[in-house]
């Protein structure tokens, strides 16, 4: 379904927002930028709206690499009755979060992909969801000498990268950090 009814959408929003607020007993402030001014300067998300959290829980919001912003994101976009396709319309920050993580995420792929230029050694990404894994994959196109493959699946989908040509050779899933593993 596609957002025909942006300030209807947006209103919808800020109702959960608030209510997040009164409810959850957040401090969060809220604006709620919908159509062309919602749009991505960098082009990295082809969002139509744009949320900017403010307040004193913006810390809470982001901590753990921005969960709950991601899931405030896609709270909103199951609200909106969004197709998983479209939930990139729908753009959610804090404290300028997604932009220094994507700073991150390309220092990240410099790094990685000089390692296996030099090796010749495959490099696994640990798990991370597919906006982030897609930046990765930007990151990638404009370094000579290595491709990108995503594997695994659901939460364990992870973002490989071999040198060039050799995306045949076998890459070792990541290890998840202890701790993580369910508990019987």
């Amino acid at each position: 379904m596609p957002l025909d009814d942006l300030q209807q959408a947006a209103q919808k929003i800020a109702g959960f927002l608030t209510s997040l607020n009164k409810l959850g007993g957040f401090r969060l402030k809220f604006r709620i930028t919908a159509g062309n001014g919602a749009r991505d300067p960098q082009g990295l998300e082809g969002r139509v709206i744009y949320v900017e959290l403010g307040g004193p829980d913006v810390p809470l919001v982001t901590q753990h690499n921005g969960e709950l912003l991601r899931a405030l994101e896609t709270i909103a976009a199951q609200m909106l009755r969004l197709e998983q396709r479209e939930h990139d319309l729908i753009s959610f920050d804090a404290a300028n979060f997604k932009a220094l993580r994507a700073q991150e995420l390309k220092l990240q792929a410099e790094v990685a992909a000089d390692k296996v230029i030099r090796t010749g050694t495959p490099y696994a990404f640990p798990a991370m969801n597919s906006r982030e894994r897609r930046l990765l994959h930007m990151s990638f196109k404009d370094i000579e000498g290595v491709e990108t493959a995503s594997s695994g699946e659901g939460q364990d989908r992870f973002l490989a990268v071999f040198p060039a040509g050799k995306t045949h050779l076998p890459v070792v899933a990541p290890v998840k950090p202890r701790g993580f593993e369910r508990r019987r």
